[in-house]
């Protein structure tokens, strides 16, 4: 077997047959575009596919982001003529809800930036862990003018509540590890020190466990998730978003002033987000 596949933006580490890690490595600040997408595509497909692989880890390769915001300088035809998924969903929306059925355990390790689709995997894995001094996590949209377009509506009321849910998607305020573990939005905010021993002790725990056991775990506990159909309103209100008067002069002034680019906008993208409309 090949220990290490590197693609163009994710990079995939065997560490052994049953326990894989996924790295993100988009520099300088891992956004997501339609290559990315299409990666992410094949990786499900593989992810389904592996009759041995138990866990995944995913974590990122780029300092201060895990993963961002969506590739606002791509062109939006080369995502939206992008055929289904297997699950019926536009291709980002069906890895999310295919990672969260596979029967394999997904755990996310956030040190850096969770923006937007950042904050939609760890929202789709089943379990994710924070450094408590370096994540953030956010869904940013509504503060520039869209609706999100990964599940957020759907998945965030489960973990934290309606009214916490409310707080983080209408406030798109960024949500830093100690304040996210207080929510519910992640399972533990751990000393930065500490988190990838953590996570390397629980995923390797994990693969080595009974495939068979875990994947009915899921399926049962999976019970209780929202409809597939809810995340594809989510796109199809994001996809519309993209295209009103209020969206396109929000990200044009953002990009004006140093988004989309390392420096204080994407660093504490909030706060800039609250002075937008001032």
């Amino acid at each position: 077997m090949n220990a290490t596949t590197k693609t163009a933006q994710i990079r995939l580490n065997r560490k052994s047959p049953a326990y894989w890690r996924v790295t993100f490595d988009n520099p300088p600040i891992n956004v997501m575009g339609p290559q990315t997408v299409r990666e992410f595509q094949e990786l499900i497909d593989a992810i389904e596919a592996d009759e041995q692989l138990r866990v995944v880890v995913f974590d990122s390769a780029v300092e201060g982001y895990f993963l961002n915001h969506s590739d606002f300088t791509a062109r939006l035809e080369d995502l939206t003529s992008m055929p289904p998924g297997p699950s019926g969903l536009p291709p980002w929306p069906d890895f999310l809800v295919r990672l969260t059925r596979a029967p394999v355990a997904s755990i996310a390790l956030i040190r850096g930036r969770a923006t937007g689709n950042g904050s939609e995997i760890a929202l789709s894995c089943d379990m994710t862990f924070a450094s408590r001094e370096k994540a953030i996590l956010s869904q940013w949209e509504v503060g520039v003018g869209m609706v999100a377009g990964g599940g957020p509506m759907a998945r965030l009321p489960l973990l934290v509540g309606r009214n916490r849910a409310m707080e983080i998607l209408l406030g798109s305020e960024d949500i830093r590890g100690e304040q996210a573990e207080a929510y519910g939005y992640v399972n533990r905010a751990l000393p930065d020190a500490e988190l990838d021993d953590f996570v390397e002790a629980l995923a390797t725990r994990i693969s080595r466990f009974d495939k068979w056991a875990i994947g009915q775990t899921k399926r049962l506990v999976n019970a209780t998730l929202s409809p597939d159909v809810e995340l594809s309103a989510g796109w199809d209100a994001c996809i519309g978003s993209l295209g009103r008067p209020a969206a396109q002069r929000g990200i044009k002034t953002l990009m004006d002033r140093g988004f989309h680019k390392p420096g204080d906008v994407e660093d504490r993208l909030g706060f800039h987000l609250g002075e937008l409309w001032r």
